[in-house]
């Protein structure tokens, strides 16, 4: 049954945030899509920013064309010197928080980078406060870049197991989809998508077109190409219920996956 709005904040009075009543009456309200027209665009660190111009080059000029047609916030991994940044941090003891922050200035970086690829294109590159200005930015430009690491730092929530953030630059970029209530996530890597196995290390490996997070954790695959944290983020979330993983390396591959084409992995909440 929905509730009005003087009903809630009655029940919002009287009870504990997590009384599972009110979670309920809170849940029935409708949900709001901030941006449902544009995509988010995660670039991989590692797997393309740290490949130089030979992989950078040719997709930015795929973005820049294709902003002519859809609306992108564009996220930017970390990569190989957040790896250099954890192996050293976390040899001297430090926490997962302090780790979260050196990922960040990676991340921060790279969209940096990105950022003044694309100036003359007019397309910027914002952070913190100029989050709020990405609704000008893409009705001006149709596009905007932001750096793909979510805000924890010290506030970081500490992995099960070692020191490495387990929110990194991937669940970063599906946050920031699914609270702008986006209408894809598309994840930009060096490989088709999801295999049975590491592609790079094992040629037995086979691609897997579309699967679903529970059959993902069934076969064992949840921490193989997206940060495994977010599969659960997917599952509970509202409006992004699947994202797509391409290999940027391939030109047209983003502008097909922004077009709605199935070109890699599908991986879907349910």
């Amino acid at each position: 049954m929905a509730h009005t709005t003087a009903e809630l904040e009655a029940i919002l009075m009287q009870r504990s945030l997590t009384d599972v009543e009110l979670l309920a009456a809170a849940d029935k309200a409708e949900d709001f899509r901030i941006l449902p027209d544009a995509s988010v665009i995660k670039i991989g660190g590692q797997s393309i920013i740290d490949r130089g111009r030979s992989a950078v080059y040719p997709l930015v000029d795929e973005i820049v064309t294709a902003r002519k047609a859809h609306q992108m916030l564009i996220g930017t991994g970390a990569g190989t010197r957040a790896r250099h940044l954890y192996s050293i941090a976390a040899g001297v003891g430090l926490p997962a928080g302090v780790l979260s922050q050196l990922g960040a200035s990676v991340a921060d970086q790279n969209a940096a980078m990105l950022g003044q690829l694309l100036a003359k294109h007019g397309i910027s590159a914002v952070d913190g406060a100029g989050l709020s200005a990405v609704p000008l930015y893409l009705q001006e430009v149709n596009a905007v870049v932001f750096s793909g690491m979510p805000p924890y730092n010290l506030w970081m929530r500490p992995a099960a197991e070692g020191v490495i953030p387990p929110y990194r630059t991937d669940a970063g970029c599906f946050l920031l989809a699914e609270q702008f209530g986006c209408k894809a996530m598309i994840f930009v890597k060096d490989e088709q998508g999801l295999f049975t196995a590491n592609p790079k290390t094992d040629k037995n490996a086979k691609f897997i077109p579309k699967i679903t997070v529970d059959e993902m954790k069934d076969q064992g695959l949840q921490d193989s190409i997206l940060e495994f944290p977010l599969l659960d983020l997917l599952k509970s979330a509202r409006h992004i219920r699947e994202v797509q993983i391409v290999n940027g390396l391939v030109p047209g591959n983003l502008t097909r996956a922004l077009s709605g084409e199935h070109v890699g992995t599908i991986i879907t909440a349910s």
